[in-house]
């Protein structure tokens, strides 16, 4: 993944702690955290510095930087933004560099766990709703909303509202966006963003399924495997 990540790539991670199924519950999604890969960064407000860095809202330290290998063992997901030119590439790192001393929205996190134990039928025009629930402090934030915030302010589409307009002259129409309140913004949206393009390290790594050996072990079953016995 290192190889493959470059700077204002979003990562979004399948976490496992109580927060996390929280939100992938209300959420309907396999991510619970994002975070915004940066590269190299150096003495700018955080506690770690050097390369393979992402910056991100954690519970406890807010706004900081944190090495790629902190996620090393979760399941992650690479979201682009494609055609991002240079200088609004480092806007995007930069927006979240100047944020290093926010803290993190512990409202937010409050009303989510409010349906974590018991888990309860939640209809699903209401889910995004209690998600965009919080204490309202612009110095405080989570992590799907600072990086939705980083990208709006270049007018980086993530999943706008979209309606069409005439033209002036009248011979045709045009799409006018407008951008979303950033707070409503989660992990999964963009993954589903039609702006962001999905990189898998595997398959960009020249992958050939033509070299790959494989092995049977009849004392070593694959545990999901259930055979069926015959009628």
């Amino acid at each position: 993944m290192r190889t493959q990540l470059r700077p204002g790539d979003v990562l979004l991670v399948e976490g496992e702690n109580r927060i996390s199924v929280a939100i992938k519950y209300l959420t309907q999604s396999t991510w619970s955290h994002a975070a915004l890969y940066v590269g190299n960064v150096q003495n700018d407000g955080f506690e770690a510095s050097g390369a393979d860095l992402l910056i991100e809202a954690d519970m406890k330290l807010g706004v900081t930087a944190v090495p790629l290998t902190k996620y090393r063992t979760l399941n992650t997901r690479i979201c682009r933004p494609v055609n991002l030119s240079d200088e609004d590439r480092d806007k995007v790192i930069q927006f979240m560099i100047d944020r290093a001393d926010m803290t993190y929205d512990l409202k937010h996190v409050f009303d989510l766990l409010r349906y974590l134990l018991p888990t309860p039928p939640v209809p699903i025009r209401w889910r995004r709703q209690m998600l965009s629930l919080g204490s309202g402090d612009p110095t405080r934030a989570i992590c799907s909303t600072l990086i939705a915030q980083a990208f709006q302010s270049i007018q980086y589409p993530i999943l706008p509202k979209i309606r069409a307009s005439q033209n002036e002259n009248g011979d045709g129409s045009h799409d006018l966006y407008q951008k979303r309140y950033h707070g409503l913004f989660t992990p999964r949206d963009f993954d589903l963003s039609p702006y962001f393009e999905i990189v898998k390290p595997t398959l960009e790594a020249d992958f050939d399924y033509k070299s790959l050996q494989w092995y049977e072990d009849s004392d070593d079953p694959d545990p999901a495997y259930r055979p069926i016995d015959p009628p």
